[in-house]
């Protein structure tokens, strides 16, 4: 029998049997499905990190209260940053190109009859750049505007939505942050939440001698965002800023800081390290599916062998060889999951962009994985197909032609 007849022979089989043949290919289609699915899936949060990262900056980090000691017990939040310390920094720390006080509270929003609990961020002109920022709409307001406490605010991206207004149409209107009236001067670009510092968008800048006089009535900073020179490295920027703050608090020799550094590249890398290894689990226990799958592909192909032995015997009869027979059954095994493959292609490849458009999760289709996916399953219909086709090939034609 040429090869030819024998493919020809085993596509028959499988379109004679149409409905089993694709009940026996769902787990293949499962499968292979999952596993683009969860690919996409991990391959679109990595890419929406790798984003977050180049957003932030090479040369930025920023400074937080840490902890302070009372008889040798840590008390969580005894110190503070304040606005001498930003000061000195700005005088004595020369490797330090910017550094951005940030004094956030959460107030009551509201606009017309919308309202809302955000986060005003009282800090200065600077922190736009420093943090990467544009203006799509409106204005940064002006240091002129800072030292006079003008009531002006910039908006994150995602408060006019929050708030039921039009970003570009809320230029100029007036916005009420605990019941005291601000000027809307702009709207900032989107960043998108990522790292686990909550979500940038959705927060309010004002100027910060507005906010220290006219809201919060303090000179505690939540944090300072610092940028290093240009050329300088960030790990140079740290020491520096680390002196000024040490003398600054009067921190002895060998004391430990009351203040932490934080640079959010290091804790973004670790977090896309950590989602690389999480797509990688997801992707191998929906691999496992295609095992289950290619079992039963087996089973159902030796149900085959056993329904199907007289007609074996007859082809043996007839001059096909214990090759034809076998080749015979290797490719419909193959074809099922093949057939499968491309189906589950179709399912995952679909199911991931459904998630992006209604769910609005990150996803990203892997051609790799695709192709893996798809490789994959024709390793699994071999594997699990040569049992049932060396057992046709082995029947003796005359005790398969006296098969009942």
């Amino acid at each position: 029998m040429q090869v030819g007849e024998t493919v020809a022979a085993a596509y028959q089989s499988i379109r004679a049997n149409a409905l089993r043949s694709m009940l026996t290919m769902l787990g293949i289609i499962i499968g292979v499905a999952a596993v683009i699915t969860m690919v996409a899936l991990g391959s679109g949060a990595q890419r929406a990190v790798e984003e977050r990262i180049a957003a932030l900056g090479a040369n930025v980090f920023s400074v937080y209260a840490g902890q302070g000691r009372m008889g040798g017990v840590r008390i969580t939040d005894r110190t503070i940053l304040s606005m001498d310390d930003w000061r000195a920094l700005e005088r004595d720390a020369s490797l330090l190109e910017a550094v951005v006080p940030e004094m956030q509270s959460p107030f009551q929003v509201k606009y017309g009859n919308q309202n809302s609990n955000l986060n005003v961020v009282g800090t200065t002109p600077e922190y736009i750049s420093v943090r990467n920022y544009t203006l799509p709409f409106g204005r940064m307001f002006t240091a002129g505007d800072g030292e006079a406490r003008q009531r002006h605010a910039v908006l994150g991206a995602a408060v006019p939505r929050m708030l039921g207004g039009n970003a570009a149409g809320m230029i100029h209107q007036t916005i009420l942050i605990r019941g005291i009236p601000f000027e809307i001067v702009g709207v900032l670009s989107e960043k998108g939440a990522a790292g686990g510092f909550g979500n940038p968008d959705e927060q309010i800048l004002i100027p910060l001698e507005t906010s220290r006089y006219r809201l919060t009535g303090s000179d505690r900073l939540r944090s300072l965002s610092v940028k290093v020179a240009e050329g300088v490295p960030i790990e140079r920027g740290m020491v520096d800023l680390e002196r000024v703050l040490r003398r600054e608090h009067k921190i002895r020799p060998g004391g430990e800081n009351d203040f932490v550094i934080r640079n959010q590249q290091d804790i973004l890398a670790t977090q896309q390290q950590a989602t690389e290894v999480f797509t990688t689990l997801l992707a191998s226990i929906a691999a496992v599916s295609l095992l289950v799958g290619g079992i039963g592909i087996m089973n159902i192909m030796l149900v085959s062998v056993t329904e199907r032995t007289r007609e074996i015997g007859v082809r043996k009869a007839l001059g096909a060889t214990r090759r034809d027979i076998l080749l015979q059954f290797m490719v419909e095994a193959l074809a099922l999951c093949l057939l499968g493959g491309g189906f589950g292609i179709l399912l995952g490849t679909g199911t991931a962009v459904l998630l992006s458009r209604v769910m609005q999760w990150n996803t990203l289709i892997s051609p790799l994985a695709v192709a893996v996916a798809f490789g994959f399953s024709a390793v699994v219909g071999l594997f699990f197909g040569i049992w049932p086709a060396r057992r046709a090939a082995r029947l003796d034609p005359i005790v398969a032609l006296r098969y009942e």
